[in-house]
Formats: structure tokens, C-alpha cells, sequence
């Protein structure tokens, strides 16, 4: 029988910036990996039932990931000199989903991202609960490999 594999065992990378010892690319959640096509409608002339739709191109939401709040790490240095500096260098980001074994399942190759917003989590002294920066990145597409 088959069982779905579990959304929680993944890795993150980010090709170009070397990874520091302590954890720059653990993070604990992954979003937007996803596709649309857009349509174009083109009314048909004597046909009033309906429009026209033809596919034009895919459109990619933005990456979401979600990290404990890190003081110093290469892809902080990497946001702030997007963000700060307007100096936009895209690097390719690799998603890839692993089995128990820490084997690849699947691998999400995404193309050109670069940083569009950097955020952290509310404070609230009445929470028990660590600090948690987000990081969004435009990206122009994904390719997906399947083990």
C-alpha cells in the first residue's frame, strides 16, 4: 500500500552562498511552490454562451521560507544587499523532499530568486515562543525532479 510521504523532512539550498555550521539553511517552513497558467479571453463573435479561453503563460507565486531568527548568516548578508543596496543578485534555490533515509523524493529546482521581503514574527511577552523571520523571494520559474 502506498503511503504519502511526510511534509516535514526537507532541505533547503541556496546555490552560490555557502552554508554557515550553524543551521543558515534549516528552515522550518516551505510556501508557494506552485503554478498557475494564466488565460486570455477572446469573445467568439455569434457565440454568447461563452468565452474564449486560451492558455498564455504560467505564473509562479513567491517562495515563503520560514527560519528561527538568525543574527548572522550568508543569506541574511545576501537579503540585506538586495533589500538595503538594490544590488539584486539571483541565485537558483533547490527544495527537496526526503524520505526517511534522508534520500531525495522530490526536488524542486526554482530559477532566479532573489529577496522581495524580509520579515520577524510579533514579540509577545505573554508567548512562549522563539522569533521567527520570513523570508519572500520572486523567482521566474520551477522545474521539478522526481527520484
Amino acid at each position: 500500500m502506498y503511503t504519502p510521504p511526510v511534509g516535514f523532512h526537507f532541505k533547503v539550498e541556496v546555490q552560490g552562498l555557502s552554508p554557515s555550521e550553524d543551521g543558515d539553511t534549516r528552515f522550518t517552513d516551505v510556501g508557494g511552490l506552485s503554478v498557475d497558467i494564466a488565460t486570455e479571453e477572446v469573445p467568439e463573435g455569434g457565440e454568447n454562451r461563452f468565452v474564449q479561453r486560451y492558455p498564455v503563460r504560467a505564473k509562479f507565486p513567491d517562495l515563503v521560507l520560514k527560519r528561527g531568527l538568525m543574527k548572522q548568516s550568508a543569506i541574511w548578508d545576501w537579503v540585506r544587499q538586495c533589500i538595503e543596496n538594490l544590488d539584486i543578485k539571483p541565485h537558483n534555490v533547490i527544495v527537496t523532499l526526503l524520505n526517511e533515509q534522508r534520500e531525495p523524493l522530490m526536488t524542486w529546482r526554482i530559477v532566479g530568486a532573489y529577496p522581495v521581503k524580509w520579515s520577524v514574527s510579533d514579540f509577545n511577552a505573554s508567548a512562549n515562543a522563539y522569533v521567527v523571520e520570513s523570508l519572500q523571494l520572486a523567482y521566474q520559474y520551477f522545474t521539478l525532479d522526481k527520484a
